[in-house]
């Protein structure tokens, strides 16, 4: 057999990650923990990227352990610094801590972003373990969002934490959290009032604390019963099914979202159905709507749904039968602002699904009114 037939067999890496509900949880000292352990069961582990945060603590616990050198990438008149991927390819250790999972890289690297370095290294056969906090998953955008009062730009998408053979929950009660922040152990003393204030709020702590808790028992749940299944150990119930009724609205993502997350819960397979009618032309009369649907349809596969797209006049009858045949359970609607006379008028796409389909579970988001230009 030759070396290439080889290497197209290797048994892709296995992923773990530690999750955690904010910054300061111990994420990474954790990791460093663990990962100390591992070396001693001797395990040929090497660190990757670790980012301290200057927190003397996870700085010290880095101890003796092999660190691969950063890159070195000029970017606009400053040399940064960012993960060695082909050195670490080189290398190739059994295992590879990965800090900072959501980074987005420097122009100029391989890849755009974090995880999908992490992606090509599980690729070739090397065991990842990498930590991230709960509002980074692409799902919770709005939420947290919401409930921080701040904008979350770097996310990770939701099915790259279903790829993981190991979620660990880093977990600390939202007293201690604010106690360390105020301890110095998290931000600088001049940010520590500021961030008392907005993001580590106890009501948002404790809403993230939630998320995580509840992400981290949903991939247990999920592996657990994926394992009784392949043993044989239980009949598989018939799988429940989430549909996201795409349009080209602004603000649509936020549908993506939320089915994204009901899959999750549901540990089941999800579809992003757009009905395109005959009179539409691929974007010509209306560019912005077109890029918009692509984003979208982008977003939904990245979100790990199944892009379909119906050609069919009548978008009511198109997916009421697409309910019908693929037996879909749950359905996520957007909601535009409408007068009561322009439903008469025009009709209701929601209003008719519901009539025409009582058996399934319908969730409608609120959609803004959308600004028209002048």
């Amino acid at each position: 057999m030759s070396e290439l037939q080889i290497e197209r067999q290797q048994e892709p890496g296995k992923l773990r990650v530690y999750l955690g509900a904010a910054p300061g949880v111990g994420k990474t000292y954790h990791m460093l923990t663990d990962a100390h352990v591992s070396r001693k069961l001797g395990v040929d582990l090497v660190i990757g990227l670790i980012e301290s945060h200057k927190r003397q603590e996870t700085e010290d616990q880095v101890g003796d352990l092999e660190v691969i050198p950063e890159r070195v990438i000029p970017y606009r008149g400053v040399n940064l610094k960012e993960m060695d991927l082909d050195a670490i390819l080189k290398r190739k250790p059994d295992t590879v801590l990965v800090d900072e999972l959501a980074h987005t890289n420097v122009p100029g690297c391989r890849n755009r972003k974090r995880y999908e370095d992490v992606l090509e290294l599980l690729d070739a056969g090397i065991n990842v373990w990498t930590a991230v906090n709960i509002q980074h998953l692409e799902t919770l955008n709005d939420s947290v969002n919401r409930s921080a009062n701040t904008v979350i730009r770097e996310t990770v998408p939701d099915s790259f934490l279903k790829r993981a053979d190991e979620v660990v929950n880093v977990d600390v009660t939202v007293d201690e959290l604010r106690s360390r922040l105020r301890q110095g152990k998290i931000y600088a003393a001049e940010k520590v009032e500021q961030s008392l204030a907005n993001f580590f709020r106890k009501g948002n702590l404790n809403m993230l604390r939630e998320l995580s808790l509840r992400t981290t028992a949903e991939q247990v749940g999920s592996r657990a019963a994926e394992y009784r299944r392949n043993q044989g150990l239980e009949q598989a119930p018939i799988p429940e099914k989430v549909m996201v009724c795409l349009s080209t609205r602004p603000g649509s993502e936020r549908l993506l979202r939320v089915g994204a997350r009901i899959a999750g819960r549901l540990a089941t397979n999800w579809y992003a159905v757009y009905v395109a009618q005959p009179d539409q032309d691929q974007g010509h009369g209306d560019p912005e709507s077109y890029q918009r649907l692509l984003d979208y349809q982008r977003m939904a596969r990245d979100l790990g749904a199944q892009v379909v797209t119906l050609n069919e006049k009548n978008v009511s009858d198109a997916l009421i039968r697409f309910a019908q045949q693929e037996n879909i359970s749950h359905v996520v609607f957007g909601q535009p602002i409408r007068s009561r006379w322009d439903i008469l008028l025009r009709g209701s796409v929601l209003n008719r699904f519901l009539s025409e389909l009582r058996d399934i579970t319908v969730q409608v988001v609120p959609m803004n009114k959308p600004v028209r230009k002048a």
